[in-house]
């Protein structure tokens, strides 16, 4: 499979800014030493607690938000260093989905000016051409063009949300990075917006990048997973082999609280004790030790790299080996 995307050691601090001259005097470390691909046609998942890094990666892997270091390689070419002009380009075919469907839409604008916003931006087509275009791809997401002419207000949270799709897609692009698109919908709402972007992924082959904290949903649409700690990348794998065979203990503990249909299926409930560290001042050596019922010495004085223990099945802990040996005892 082709990769898409690459992300190598990506990086992104933000400045704790304190004294008479607002001056740094710390550093959040929002996503720290990051790497990743993500191949074309797939979903790629990003998952983790809130404070782990998961938005600030994606909004950074399309430079919304300028990394601090680190390579991003989009089809083979390097976009970290390029210009804004340089950029631009590139722009139409990298969009983004957020999270929320009432603050990412214009009030001041009916939903046809909305959508029709990036090819005015971007100076396709004539007046009649975007007009058409903007009618295409309400129908594709399920709105009726009768409703080009009405304002954000008069619509329910799935519809914003599916104005918020097809602002994403008028331009045609290859790579959406889809930023908790369900999260602020109601249950009912989120599997239609789910099997909406299914259906959009197959029909304009699109590749995705999900940013989210719901496993549930995570399974049902992603094909790899990637689980994020306090800024770093701990475990990445196919997302069938994920769920059957978490090898990380954060991993585990995140498997463990997802709800069993079945009355009579007993599963063991990992809790994780205390709460996420500050990123300001992370701990040495394992991020996750402070809270992992396995942590040794070891686990304090040396961080564990992300290595391949089998095959595409990437994990950061010391006590994993190759062919998922495990040597897990508790201190």
């Amino acid at each position: 499979m082709k990769k898409l995307v690459e992300v190598q050691n990506l990086t992104k601090y933000f400045p704790v800014l304190g004294g008479v001259f607002s001056r740094p005097i710390g550093w959040v470390k929002a996503v720290d030493d990051v790497s990743f691909h993500i191949y074309e046609g797939e979903t790629f998942a990003l998952v983790g607690e809130s404070g782990s890094g998961k938005t600030t990666c994606g909004k950074t892997v399309i430079r919304l938000i300028e990394p601090t270091k680190g390579k991003i390689i989009f089809e083979g070419k390097e976009i970290t260093k390029l210009s804004q002009s340089e950029m631009r380009p590139l722009r139409r075919s990298m969009q983004i989905i957020f999270q929320d469907p009432y603050g990412s839409l214009n009030p001041r604008l009916p939903v046809g000016e909305i959508i029709r916003e990036p090819l005015l931006v971007h100076n396709i087509g004539t007046k009649k051409e975007q007009e058409d275009r903007v009618v295409d791809v309400m129908k594709l997401v399920g709105l009726s063009p009768e409703y080009l002419h009405r304002y954000p207000h008069e619509f329910s949270g799935g519809q914003r949300q599916r104005i918020g799709i097809a602002r994403a897609i008028v331009l045609n692009p290859k790579f959406i990075v889809a930023d908790e698109p369900v999260s602020a919908l109601d249950a009912s709402i989120q599997a239609q917006v789910l099997n909406l972007l299914l259906d959009l992924q197959k029909k304009l082959a699109l590749t995705y990048l999900l940013v989210a904290h719901n496993l549930a949903v995570v399974r049902h649409v992603s094909d790899r997973i990637a689980v994020t700690y306090l800024g770093k990348v701990i475990e990445v794998a196919e997302t069938t082999e994920l769920f059957s065979v978490p090898l990380h203990p954060y991993t585990q503990a995140l498997l463990s609280a997802i709800p069993v249909p079945d009355p009579d299926v007993k599963r063991e409930r990992i809790l994780l004790q205390g709460d996420i560290p500050s990123p300001i001042n992370p701990p040495s050596g394992c991020r996750f030790r402070t809270r992992c019922r396995f942590a040794k010495d070891i686990c304090k004085e040396k961080e564990p790299p992300l290595i391949d223990v089998d095959g595409e099945h990437y994990v950061a802990c010391h006590f994993v080996k190759k062919g998922k040996k495990t040597e897990y005892t508790v201190s």
